[in-house]
This record gives structure tokens, C-alpha cells and sequence, in this order.
């Protein structure tokens, strides 16, 4: 599997394109749907599940310094939620969430993207003018797609973003849900 055959099947997923174009309609600075989203379409398509494997939320982010208030981040939730109610969704303006992360602050969102977790999870896709979907991977996607979970770099760098890391793994248990995954550990 390779970056268009990804692009592709997001293309022909009408229930992601539609969630697409609601967070495309909200005209946000910098726009993603990340993680989990992406994550879990390829990880479906390469485990030959007939149906989607759910996921908690729908994660829209955009980087807007000009205003980072999280109230703003519930109203476009909202907004979000009164195009489509059926969807959990999550809106962050990674603008502000180097705060809450601990880190220095991010300069774009593919940037915040590079700083999740996992490399698997650190993906993005949002639409183009022309409604072509576009990836983003900072750290590519041969983990992902080889069915590799293990930490990106800052995740590597202290015991307490090891531990964050190590938690994760084991709260999300991806792997009772995706048997091919190879999961590496951090300790």
C-alpha cells in the first residue's frame, strides 16, 4: 500500500468524505483530520475487515495563534455537530495544545502532527479546493502500513513521554483488535 492507494481509499469511503467536507466547510487555518481516522481505515483494509472498526472520535485540527481560546474549539464542535449529530466529534487548535502538552510550541499543525504519539497515528488528510484528498505523514507511512506501532522520537526522549507512550499502548489495545500489529515498546 502506497500514499494514493490511501488517498484512494479515503476517496472512495463515502462516510469519511462526508465527514470530510463538514470539517472542510468550516474553512479552519491549517485543517486535519488526524490519527485514529486514517489510522484505523488502512489498519481495517489491511487486516480484510468487511466493517469499519469503531473509533471514539473524529479529531479536527487546525493552527490559528490568533485566537486560542478552547471555547472557541466547543463552538466549531458544535458546528461541526449540527452538519452531522452522529459523528463524536473533537476539535483542537494545536495552536494552543503545546501548553497542554508540555512542549515547545508547534509551528503548523503537521508539525503538531509529527509530536503524537505513535508513528502510525501521526497522519492527517483534509481536502484540497478541488476535493482531492490530501495525506500528510511526517514520519511516512511505512509503519502504518507494515503494521508497526511504535514511538516517534519525542516520545523517546523522557521517561515521563516513554510512560505516556507505554500507557497508551496498553489502554488502546489495538492489538486484541488488530492481530497483525507488531508493537514495540519503549522499555
Amino acid at each position: 500500500m502506497n500514499e494514493e492507494r490511501i488517498k484512494m481509499l479515503i476517496k472512495e469511503d463515502q462516510w469519511m468524505m462526508e465527514i470530510l467536507k463538514c470539517a472542510k466547510s468550516l474553512n479552519l487555518p491549517d485543517w486535519w483530520i488526524c490519527a485514529g481516522f486514517v489510522r484505523s481505515k488502512i489498519w481495517d483494509t489491511l487486516h480484510h475487515f468487511k466493517e469499519r472498526t469503531p473509533i471514539p472520535d473524529i479529531d479536527v485540527i487546525y493552527f490559528d495563534p490568533t485566537i486560542i481560546d478552547e471555547i472557541e474549539e466547543k463552538i466549531l464542535e458544535e458546528r461541526l455537530k449540527s452538519l452531522n449529530p452522529a459523528i463524536p466529534w473533537s476539535v483542537k487548535n494545536e495552536a494552543r495544545m503545546h501548553m497542554k502538552s508540555n512542549v515547545p510550541p508547534y509551528t503548523s499543525s503537521v508539525d503538531a502532527i509529527s509530536k503524537f504519539p505513535e508513528t502510525a497515528t501521526a497522519l492527517g488528510v483534509k481536502l484540497d479546493e478541488n476535493d482531492h484528498v490530501i495525506l500528510t505523514a511526517p514520519w511516512g507511512i511505512s509503519d502504518v502500513v507494515n503494521l508497526i506501532v511504535k514511538p516517534t522520537p519525542l516520545f523517546t526522549e523522557t521517561k515521563e513521554r516513554v510512560e505516556i507512550y507505554e500507557n497508551r499502548i496498553t489502554k488502546k489495545k489495538w492489538k486484541a483488535t488488530w492481530s497483525k500489529l507488531e508493537v514495540f515498546h519503549s522499555t
